[in-house]
């Protein structure tokens, strides 16, 4: 829903407008009715979010119903591991991400992101989704203010953690009184030749946005 109200902004701000406004089932098992939808009306871009198991269907059934959209953009593209389970049917998918073992960030526990993603894959036998990155961070984040607290109190914990301002491999962190990371942008991949490769923002984009989809 959040992810939703979100892209209602941006298409208002751009010029933009919805010709299909779909919700998911909690149940999600099939989504031809909404693709059938795509086909007949054929947007210029098909939005979806559906956690893991909606990316992995959706790729999987746009592929089944040979459903054509110039530009197709999902979340939890990795941990749905749609490279490893479509092949050639993930080409040119966009996937918004957290996180992306490229990115320059850094700091003195774990290194690198990519210095971090090899130690991940060396211990897990795969490579870090963005989850996994964010829960190591996070873990940084409590460290970094329990010892700023200087005790185990909930209220002292908190208002530490309310004034965090640090960099760690999965960016900086800072946050505003509603508790989001104000600091940190996500970025934007495309699966290009059977890899994820980030191509906004443009300060760590590895290659260009490969449009429309061929």
């Amino acid at each position: 829903q959040d992810i939703r109200e979100g892209l209602m902004q941006d298409a208002a701000q751009y010029g933009m407008r919805f010709v299909i406004d779909d919700k998911l089932p909690p149940e999600l098992n099939d989504m031809a009715t909404s693709l059938i939808k795509v086909k007949a009306l054929k947007p210029d871009m098909l939005i979806i979010s559906g956690h893991s198991k909606g990316a992995a269907l959706a790729v999987r059934q746009l592929a089944e119903m040979r459903v054509d959209v110039p530009m197709v953009a999902m979340t939890h593209c990795d941990s749905a591991q749609i490279i490893e389970k479509f092949g050639k049917d993930a080409e040119y998918m966009l996937c918004a991400s957290q996180w992306a073992a490229t990115l320059s960030y850094s700091d003195r526990w774990f290194g690198s992101a990519g210095q971090f993603a090899e130690l991940f894959e060396e211990t897990y036998d795969y490579a870090p989704p963005y989850q996994a990155a964010e829960s190591a961070a996070s873990v940084l984040v409590y460290a970094d203010a329990l010892t700023r607290a200087g005790k185990i109190d909930p209220e002292a914990v908190r208002d530490a953690l309310a004034e965090t301002d640090m960099e760690t491999f999965f960016g900086k962190v800072k946050f505003n009184a509603a508790g989001v990371n104000i600091a940190k942008p996500m970025v934007l991949f495309q699966v290009q030749d059977g890899n994820y490769v980030v191509v906004a923002p443009s300060q760590w984009a590895a290659g260009s946005l490969r449009h429309p989809i061929p």
